[in-house]
């Protein structure tokens, strides 16, 4: 897996997009504070859907009319949005914000895994196997020493959370069926549905309406859908168009940092050995599935040779 190098702009890009989504998780602790998990998926996705609309229509574009291509956003709605932003939402009712972007982190591990067993194009090779691998031993070190002690609410959280990058793996996946106008329109569509779908099973569960949310909840929420996503989901697109996929899997290396920074800073939070452990597990996967650290090794291996 080769990438080529990032310019200093793309870098910036890239620094910025792992702030708005390691954010997300510290933003995610305030937004409890006001609203139950659903709806605060719920006002994430119905407040960023207007902004990209907007973009859209700015830009000149307009989205499609096909039963097809609705059809696709709804998939990739529910498999990037509306479930995983659920679960983590969830989760960090028993687990730091730190701790759900390292098991965020754990979702090329599974996108290659998936790659392998349903696609014929991108089988593991012994590169991405042993990054595979480490990433396991990476969740296992994250997990196991709750594990051992009793299967407690946060282990239960932790363990539960593991579908949110699976699902977001699947959506990688399914990203490849189908290819929309531009990324504005894909990002639009995408949380457009996420919102659809979120609406009624936020107001059937948790009657939003008799909720009376602080300011500094709101003002989260906000965040999250200006910075978090309709923001983000431009940065992300932006990368992708001009340094390519292999490039913007670096965001994955950089938001667990930014986002046990943010929780520490301002939340006070504290991290044990295991879970630096399962993160330097996690790194060196994501370095082996990459390629490229492997690759700046060998190479003055490979002069030295060539000039004896």
């Amino acid at each position: 897996m080769n990438g080529r190098r990032m310019s200093a702009v793309e870098w910036g890009l890239l620094l910025a997009l792992a702030a708005a989504w390691g954010g997300i998780f510290l933003l995610n602790r305030f937004v409890l504070d006001g609203f139950p998990p659903l709806t605060a998926v719920f006002l994430r996705v119905a407040l960023a859907a207007p902004l990209l609309l907007a973009v859209v229509h700015l830009g000149g574009e307009r989205l499609p009319r096909s039963l097809g291509a609705w059809s696709a956003f709804a998939v990739m709605g529910f498999l990037n949005n509306a479930l995983p932003f659920t679960l983590f939402v969830w989760a960090q009712q028993s687990i730091t914000s730190g701790l759900a972007a390292i098991i965020n982190a754990t979702t090329p591990f599974f996108t290659a895994l998936l790659a392998h067993l349903l696609t014929r194009d991108e089988r593991l090779a012994p590169g991405k196997l042993a990054g595979l691998l480490l990433g396991l031993a990476g969740v296992i070190v994250l997990i196991g020493p709750g594990v051992l002690g009793g299967l407690g609410r946060a282990v239960v959280a932790e363990l539960v959370l593991l579908l949110a990058p699976v699902s977001y793996a699947f959506a990688g996946l399914w990203g490849r069926r189908f290819r929309p106008p531009s990324s504005s329109v894909a990002a639009c569509g995408m949380v457009l549905m996420s919102t659809v779908m979120m609406a009624p099973v936020a107001a059937l569960h948790d009657h939003p309406w008799t909720l009376a949310p602080s300011m500094r909840a709101w003002s989260a929420v906000a965040a999250q859908a200006a910075v978090g996503t309709a923001l983000a989901y431009w940065l992300y697109f932006r990368i992708l168009r001009t340094a390519g996929a292999t490039n913007l899997l670096l965001v994955t290396l950089l938001m667990p940092p930014a986002a046990m920074l943010l929780g520490a800073l301002i939340l006070g939070e504290r991290f044990g050995w295991s879970a630096f452990a399962g993160l330097g597990f996690i790194f060196l996967g994501l370095a082996a599935i990459d390629g490229r650290v492997i690759e700046a090794l060998r190479r003055p291996v490979r002069q030295l040779l060539t000039a004896k």
